[in-house]
Parts: structure tokens; C-alpha cells; sequence
């Protein structure tokens, strides 16, 4: 029964490690996807008109916006790095969550 037990445990474990990697997968897609459109605004903005960057609860206008877009693009660059990591890890957990499965299920 004991390893009945410890199968189990594992099992819920891995299950609720997978589930906190999909939730952390689906915010850095959000934020991908806001970084993709604050992109796209911002090189569609009319070039004459003046830019703002939030910083802290001010509003500061943006004198370099080649810089500004540069940093944004970095920004999405390492949350993709950060996805992708994301993505191999589920890949894992799923791989150990279905043996563990047919470890538990051949007990």
C-alpha cells in the first residue's frame, strides 16, 4: 500500500507542478502579446507626435524612441526566452506525469 501511497503523491505533485507551469506560460503569453501590440502602436504612431513612457505613477515623454522601441523589443525577447523554457518544462511534466500514471495504474 505504501507504494501505492508515494505513486500517488508523486502524481499530485507533478500534476500540480504541470498546472503552475501552464498558468505561468499563460501570463508570459499576455505579456508577449501586450509587448507585440505596444510595438505595433508605437510604429504606427505618427512620428511627429510626442511618445510617453509610464514610469513609476508619472507620465514622462520619450525623447529617443528608437530607444524606447529597442527596449520593449528586448523586453518580449526575454519573455519569449522565458516561454520557451516554460514550454520544455511542461513537455517534461507531462512526459513524467503519463509514466507516473502507468506506474500508479499497474500497481
Amino acid at each position: 500500500m505504501q507504494g501505492g501511497q508515494d505513486a500517488g503523491e508523486a502524481l499530485k505533485l507533478v500534476a500540480q507542478e504541470l498546472q503552475a507551469v501552464m498558468s505561468q506560460m499563460q501570463t508570459v503569453n499576455s505579456q508577449i502579446s501586450e509587448l507585440s501590440m505596444t510595438l505595433e502602436a508605437l510604429s504606427s504612431q505618427d512620428p511627429e507626435k510626442p511618445v510617453y513612457r509610464a514610469v513609476g505613477s508619472l507620465l514622462l515623454e520619450v525623447s529617443d524612441r528608437n530607444s524606447l522601441e529597442s527596449d520593449i523589443q528586448t523586453s518580449k525577447d526575454s519573455f519569449q526566452v522565458h516561454l520557451d523554457r516554460l514550454s520544455e518544462r511542461e513537455v517534461e511534466l507531462r512526459e513524467n506525469y503519463e509514466e507516473l500514471v502507468k506506474s500508479f495504474e499497474s500497481q
